[in-house]
């Protein structure tokens, strides 16, 4: 019953993340600065109200790494933003999730963490795929792509920021250190190239703060209560529907070399994932 609530929480979360996804691209004319900034207020709504409700710190314990995990955390999210402009969102969406590639070179630096040597080949099919979508989809905008890239290296560098505070401090007291930087971020860069909303984009720019959230709630709660094992490759729906908003929605055009792309980026990343889970059920054995 739990693993099938876990496929439920994380089918939910996807689906709000590539919500997100769509909207960011419904609103390519509103700079990425401003994006960032209603995606971070909104969010903050159910932040602040969430561990004011539950008596706890917004202050934390580690604030040195709290303020990191924001601002790496804040660069990623706006250089994401960024390539959506110029990628179809299904390709930036799959750029960005390179990322466990780069947290594992950096946990090697950093953390003196040891990488097997079949996860540098399953890092290799996964870059494969970004080479592939560089080198055959000539449609691909080379801009977007290294927008898109930068992302995913600030991606990786959350990754190991929140490895730093492990159970420190709470998760949500982290996402809120992350939703007040990007704030304070956003706003102030998105000042000089302010459009303010017409309409219905009032409603899909706080919609951005709502998805982002309960995408990030559903999948904390499918991982608390299932193996990584189980939950992590669902993760991976996120393309897949961002994916299919892109062709119904906007009418993108997804050629064979960057599926092919795509493809092995995501295979590359959940055999990661499944090989990783394997080593640990081993040292638990052994």
């Amino acid at each position: 019953m739990e693993v099938k609530n876990a496929i439920k929480f994380m089918l939910i979360s996807t689906l709000a993340f590539a919500c997100m996804n769509a909207i960011v691209k419904q609103l390519v004319h509103i700079n990425a600065y401003q994006i960032v900034f209603f995606r971070s207020i909104a969010s903050l709504v159910f932040t602040f109200t969430f561990l004011l409700k539950n008596n706890i710190s917004i202050f934390g314990n580690q604030k040195k790494l709290l303020v990191i995990r924001g601002l790496v955390g804040v660069t990623s999210m706006t250089f994401f933003f960024m390539s959506t402009k110029y990628l179809p969102i299904g390709t930036a969406v799959s750029l960005r999730y390179i990322a466990p590639i780069f947290a594992a070179i950096f946990a090697v630096f950093l953390l003196r963490e040891k990488v097997k040597p079949w996860q540098w080949f399953f890092f290799a099919v996964a870059f494969m795929g970004v080479l592939i979508l560089k080198g055959f989809d000539t449609e691909l905008n080379s801009y977007g792509l290294l927008l898109a890239v930068v992302s995913a290296i600030f991606s990786g560098l959350v990754y190991i920021t929140i490895r730093k505070i492990g159970k420190g401090d709470h998760p949500v007291v982290v996402v809120n250190y992350f939703m007040v930087i990007s704030t304070i971020v956003g706003g102030v860069l998105s000042t000089n190239n302010w459009v303010t909303p017409v309409g219905i984009e009032w409603v899909l720019l706080i919609g951005l703060g709502a998805f982002g959230y309960y995408g990030q709630l559903f999948m904390t709660k499918a991982f608390q209560i299932a193996a990584t094992n189980i939950v992590a490759p669902f993760k991976y729906l996120e393309v897949l529907y961002t994916v299919l908003f892109g062709v119904f929605i906007f009418t993108e055009i997804y050629t064979f070399w960057s599926l092919l792309g795509i493809a092995l980026i995501i295979a590359g990343l959940v055999l990661n994932i499944l090989y990783k889970e394997k080593l640990k059920r081993k040292e638990n054995h052994g």
